[in-house]
């Protein structure tokens, strides 16, 4: 096992590491680091993941990799939203295959062994209004948005034209059960959030709807 893959499987549990990771690690020559780096990779026993960030290969990590997770080292400051989003709170039925982020920054994709990460940048106040901390069984710490506020994204990014709950539950398949769910505060932390008058004629159609 090569010397970089014996020390990262000891210090990061997770398996995902970074260069500066690799920089405290093996602290002296960047070219040392550099052909540690290299060599791991040729023999298969980390993967590149983009610029930077690298994980172990399956076999030689101890817990597997969260991508949820991995969101915020891949392109961040961002938080997991729209399809994603919608999907893991079990709102729509269809399977995501590329996890979708809203980005501080400008949009971005990247295409990863591990699967694509779609980044899109939504123009808000307050970045991280509605959106939650969450924590798996394995401590990993990952940020979702709320199925409200990953709507809201959803009507900004796509430019709908939607004013209530009805054109959502049709053109997304949601069942209006789901919206049980949202309290009103849910609503109010989002209504002045976004600058686009298109989602804001969105939230307040779906406050009146929900009638909260």
């Amino acid at each position: 096992m090569n010397k970089l893959t014996e020390k990262v499987f000891e210090c990061a549990p997770y398996g995902d590491f970074t260069s500066q990771d690799v920089a405290t690690l093996f602290p002296g020559s960047e070219d040392r680091r550099y052909g540690l780096v290299k060599r791991a990779i040729a023999g298969g026993e980390i993967i590149r993941i983009c610029r930077g960030l690298y994980c172990l290969a399956q076999k030689y990590r101890k817990k597997s990799v969260n991508l949820y997770a991995l969101v915020q080292h891949v392109y961040g400051p961002s938080y997991i939203s729209l399809e994603s989003a919608l999907s893991w709170h079990g709102w729509i039925p269809e399977a995501v295959y590329t996890l979708t982020s809203v980005s501080l920054k400008k949009s971005k994709e990247f295409n990863t062994p591990l699967g694509v990460f779609s980044y899109i940048h939504v123009s808000q106040k307050v970045f991280y209004a509605g959106v939650e901390r969450l924590t798996d069984e394995n401590k990993n710490i990952f940020l979702m948005a709320t199925s409200i506020k990953a709507l809201a994204d959803y009507v900004y990014v796509h430019k709908k034209d939607w004013t209530g709950m009805k054109p959502v539950t049709k053109s997304l398949r949601i069942e209006p059960e789901e919206f049980e769910s949202v309290a009103s505060d849910d609503i109010e932390l989002l209504i002045d959030n976004y600058k686009s008058r298109r989602v804001q004629k969105f939230i307040k159609g779906l406050k009146k709807d929900l009638k909260l």
